[in-house]
């Protein structure tokens, strides 16, 4: 790329939310930008935002002026697709964009929670590929009393009709007498599967809410709710697939 094509580096960061032009002239004084792997120094580097790949101390920055990420807290009784051919409430109903966009981490219709939205398809791919390992975390409301070694169980593994499943991570968040809240994170999406697994330890599940997705936090986002994430969560999510 010549002098003369191609995008100033600090309009570039600018433009994607890191800061001032003068804070990303700063930054990139530090050294604390690399482009394509290499750390730039000089403020008029210009660059390919479509197809550059810009790091802010060591966080991928996404650039493309195009893309588009959504977090969605999915109301129960709501489909998690983008269109529902049998006239159903689905995610479409919640995010006014015309982009097709990708609906990351299905969840049940009577289940609510945290999906995410993007055009970005590599990420969305590797974020729900099994190799890659992403967890999920989700309160189950269940009725006790319950064992003392059921998280222990549940973190050895128990098999389901399609195989072995197990929780990577399990303890109790909330107890109101016979009502307990646990908080049980896996890594794997098989259908049903939080539902399947607890069913299978002998404690059906009454209500079920994901509420983190690799790493994002659902926080106080109500039902129905949508916001556009941070350029430091869309970093933290390219970081959790190596992207």
């Amino acid at each position: 790329m010549s002098d003369n094509e191609g995008v100033r580096l600090q309009k570039v960061l600018a433009d994607a939310g890191i800061g001032s032009r003068r804070h990303c002239e700063e930054l990139i004084g530090e050294g604390r930008v690399t482009v394509d792997g290499k750390k730039v120094f000089r403020f008029g580097e210009r660059v390919d935002p479509e197809r550059a790949v810009i790091h802010v101390d060591g966080q991928r920055v996404e650039s493309r002026s195009d893309s588009r990420y959504y977090m969605v807290n999915k109301p129960r009784g709501v489909v998690s697709t983008m269109a529902d051919e049998r006239g159903r409430k689905s995610l479409a109903d919640f995010v006014e964009v015309e982009d097709r966009l990708f609906h990351v981490g299905r969840l049940d219709t009577d289940t609510e929670g945290l999906i995410l939205l993007t055009n970005d398809g590599e990420l969305a791919h590797r974020l729900t590929h099994p190799s890659f390992g992403v967890e999920k975390t989700y309160l189950a409301e269940i009725h006790g009393p319950i064992p003392r070694d059921l998280g222990r169980r549940l973190r050895k593994g128990v098999m389901l009709d399609d195989g072995p499943a197990k929780a990577d991570k399990f303890r109790i968040f909330d107890q109101a007498g016979r009502r307990i809240l646990v908080e049980i994170t896996l890594h794997e999406g098989r259908k049903h599967i939080v539902r399947r697994l607890l069913k299978e330890v002998g404690f059906p599940v009454q209500q079920l809410a994901r509420v983190e997705f690799g790493p994002l936090k659902l926080g106080q986002l109500k039902p129905g709710g949508v916001r556009t994430l941070s350029v430091h969560e869309i970093g933290a999510l390219y970081r959790a697939v190596d992207l």
